[in-house]
């Protein structure tokens, strides 16, 4: 997996392309912690050239989403998910704890 990492203003957006199994998903909880660090806590994963996410990806992202809100600081989205992306939150329940966005330009603008 290819982890690459845009920073904004306003938001950051992580991209992520190929796999987020259980063997690339530290890669990805190291990314979103050292963001955290930095005290950014909006963040955007943008998943429109990721192929799967198994369920030691769901739980990075949950972390992640726990950690950002926290004291009202942030928010994580996903963004651009494929349909058989969106099916793993859907099959776990989570796709009410997340927000799904369309496209990155309108995601940072809701931002």
């Amino acid at each position: 997996m290819d982890i690459t990492t845009n920073s904004y203003k306003r938001v950051d957006v992580i991209k992520l392309k190929g796999r987020l199994d259980g063997t690339t998903a530290p890669s990805l909880e190291a990314e979103i912690k050292r963001l955290m660090d930095n005290n950014r806590f909006r963040i955007l994963i943008d998943l429109s050239d990721a192929t799967f996410i198994s369920s030691a990806g769901v739980k990075v992202l949950l972390g992640a989403i726990k950690a950002a809100r926290r004291y009202n600081r942030g928010d994580v989205r996903l963004v651009s998910a494929s349909p058989k992306v969106k099916e793993v939150f859907n099959l776990a329940g989570l796709d009410k704890l997340f927000t799904f966005e369309d496209d990155q330009v309108s995601a940072i603008g809701n931002f």
